[in-house]
């Protein structure tokens, strides 16, 4: 859902509920998980910058895919109870799988050379800062040379907690804008749009993967008592005829 109707606009994106929702509406109902080729080339342009001098053999891209419907929900109005989000940084996520740990390391110090303050630190959002300060500060940001790149955000990822103490995480999050932040607004629920590359040692990763649909649901359902009352119930009458 990210090729959207850009209007008389050649440049910026400036998104219109009423041109932009017969799309969103088409995307559901194919249950179309790739992203726009926009999106797809802004992924290769960061991977290819990333992987420098690596060959094709050393490592292996997954996706981008677009945020499943189900996540965006429990992310926007269920996780840690908010209404609200500010900045959702994996509207599409792709991962750079890594054959082994040295070349990781390489990937890692490269990203920590050419974008030194936002490795490990806590990015300010429009709801820290405010809206104003937080365009200038994107404005500022370096860019991924030959793009419009904007990563603002490098961390190790929240399953590595216990390797990061020893020092030697090997999954990473690599949060960025595609030129100026997309702004979004649903009902009251207002966000800006970034995207996430994951990058990791390939047999860390695979032994991570866990499926995330169920324990998504059930985190809604718990949240929402009366939509869980009628899926059991719309269960039991199915189960009846």
């Amino acid at each position: 859902m990210d090729n959207l109707d850009r209007g008389d606009y050649s440049k910026f994106y400036v998104p219109s509920a009423l041109q932009d929702a017969p799309k969103c509406k088409q995307d559901m109902e194919e249950k179309k998980t790739a992203p726009s080729a926009r999106r797809k080339h802004s992924f290769e342009k960061l991977i290819a910058f990333l992987v420098n001098e690596l060959t094709e053999d050393d490592y292996q891209v997954q996706g981008p895919v677009l945020k499943p419907l189900q996540s965006l929900f429990n992310k926007m109005f269920i996780r840690r109870g908010q209404t609200a989000v500010s900045v959702i940084g994996d509207m599409t996520r792709a991962t750079l799988l890594v054959k082994n740990e040295e070349d990781l390391s390489g990937i890692v110090k490269r990203i920590e050379e050419a974008f030194p303050s936002i490795h490990g630190k806590e990015f300010q959002g429009p709801s820290e800062v405010g809206v104003v300060t937080f365009l200038h500060q994107v404005f500022k940001m370096k860019k991924v040379p030959e793009s419009d790149i904007i990563p603002y955000r490098f961390k190790a990822n929240s399953s590595q907690k216990k390797k990061m103490d020893k020092g030697k995480p090997l999954l990473y999050n690599l949060n960025f804008f595609d030129g100026i932040p997309e702004y979004h607004r649903v009902g009251t629920t207002e966000m800006f749009v970034a995207f996430e590359l994951q990058i990791g040692y390939e047999a860390e990763v695979n032994g991570l993967r866990v499926d995330h649909l169920a324990y998504e649901e059930g985190r809604i359902l718990n949240a929402q008592p009366l939509l869980k009352a009628y899926k059991e119930a719309h269960k039991n009458l199915k189960e009846v005829d």
